[in-house]
């Protein structure tokens, strides 16, 4: 029991789900749905079988996820051994593949001049401006105009000040 409750003190810090973690987790939520169990029996309210479900639920996600988990790093293992097993074999046809990057060159298949390809694979047409700025504002700075007065003071302020003036004329 203490070596158990060792390794789940030292999963919590490894990344990851532990087996030790998981087990931990799974008794955990057995034992909860147990106490749901037996306080829906004393009281027979429903509120106890909605979180029943919601703890199900709850415990079910977190069984999937670490299954998801497990899968993935059996496939990156496969890919990284794979990927191990194709670069020995890459070494040894280093020189082949040397020679098939020079018949490419010489195929002809490529275009010289023509049309340009734009960023997104469109077809550049002429001079095309890449920048964000509009084209009759180049260099010049503009005003924005104001949504008040001409005077262009927003704030209440002014207005008192337009309704003391008044008061002042009387």
């Amino acid at each position: 029991m203490t070596t158990f409750i060792t390794d789940l003190f030292v999963s919590i810090f490894t990344p990851g789900p532990t087996p030790t973690l998981l087990v931990a987790t799974n008794v955990s939520f057995a034992a909860l749905q147990l106490v749901f169990l037996a306080l829906l029996i004393l009281t027979y309210s429903i509120h106890f079988i909605v979180l029943s479900v919601l703890c199900g639920g709850l415990w079910w996600s977190i069984n999937w996820f670490a299954a998801e988990l497990e899968i993935a790093k059996r496939i990156e293992k496969e890919n990284k051994k794979r990927e191990e097993a194709e670069k020995s074999d890459d070494d040894g046809n280093e020189e082949h593949r040397r020679m098939g990057e020079r018949s490419a060159e010489d195929s002809g298949t490529e275009t010289e001049g023509g049309e340009e390809r734009g960023p997104v694979g469109g077809r550049r047409r002429g001079n095309v401006s890449t920048t964000l700025q509009p084209e009759d504002a180049e260099g010049e700075i503009r005003k924005r105009k104001s949504l008040g007065s001409s005077t262009g003071d927003l704030s209440t302020d002014s207005e008192w000040d337009k309704v003391e003036e008044a008061d002042t004329q009387r």
